[in-house]
């Protein structure tokens, strides 16, 4: 009794707060109309993002929409011989499930939490309803829907392409972007799968981006010391996706 009072308490204390925060807090909402919003604000609820929660695997139906407010989803491709590599991250700028509202509820990949946040989610269902209801929030779902896809064959090339040390700057940047945090626990595995990578090409490439006092690295943390450095290191695929965003949110 007293542990479930005790998650009861927790859950309408984070749901406050999120409540105060709702609209700015997360890029999709805060662009709502406020009709539009105010067609899902009553089927929104709190919930943790816990790290490494996985929150759809490939094949499932993605049951629930989430809209991050602190912390980042990893959009991973599972392959046949045990390989993961990440196609794209949803954070506080967007949400996870805006295709699935127009069509097939199938996760095409596997959703899991990178940074550890909160979110607020609703019923997929329910947010397919309000779609059907209004067309600017279907309008605004299929833009953040385009916005991932961008992401999704940038990451593509970008991993076909470059080098590691690019393409590493590239998802650290965009990870701090999407979560706004300078202080990111990434193991050598989840950064390898980020890029496309083996575990030793990210560990050497972690140590030359330490050596240029770029980052500080140790046992998984990571703080980011220098910006400016990594946009000098990261390929144009980090700007290009970001204009991307730029172009069809207006953010």
């Amino acid at each position: 009794m007293v542990n479930s009072s005790t998650g009861v308490g927790r859950r309408r204390r984070l749901e406050a707060a999120l409540e105060a925060i709702v609209r700015p807090s997360n890029g999709f909402l805060s662009a709502l109309s406020a009709d539009d919003y105010e067609l899902i604000r009553p089927h929104l609820r709190a919930v943790d993002l816990p790290h490494d929660a996985v929150l759809v695997e490939t094949g499932e139906t993605l049951k629930r929409a989430y809209f991050p407010h602190r912390g980042v989803i990893s959009l991973v491709v599972k392959l046949a011989k045990g390989e993961h590599v990440q196609v794209a991250m949803i954070g506080r700028d967007s949400l996870l499930g805006t295709l699935s509202t127009m069509g097939d509820a199938c996760a095409l990949n596997t959703a899991v939490v990178l940074v550890p946040g909160a979110a607020s989610v609703m019923d997929l269902d329910r947010l397919r309803i309000a779609a059907d209801q209004s067309t600017t929030l279907r309008t605004l779902l299929t833009r953040h829907g385009l916005a991932v896809y961008a992401q999704v064959q940038q990451t593509a090339g970008c991993n076909a392409a470059h080098p590691v040390e690019a393409r590493l700057s590239r998802c650290l940047l965009h990870t701090h972007d999407l979560s706004g945090e300078y202080r990111l626990l990434l193991t050598q595995e989840a950064m390898a799968q980020m890029i496309g990578a083996r575990r030793n090409s990210v560990s050497l490439v972690a140590n030359t981006l330490q050596h240029a006092n770029f980052i500080h690295y140790s046992r998984g943390h990571i703080q980011i010391l220098n910006l400016d450095g990594l946009r000098q290191t990261a390929c144009e695929c980090y700007a290009t996706v970001k204009g991307q965003y730029d172009r069809l949110l207006g953010s």
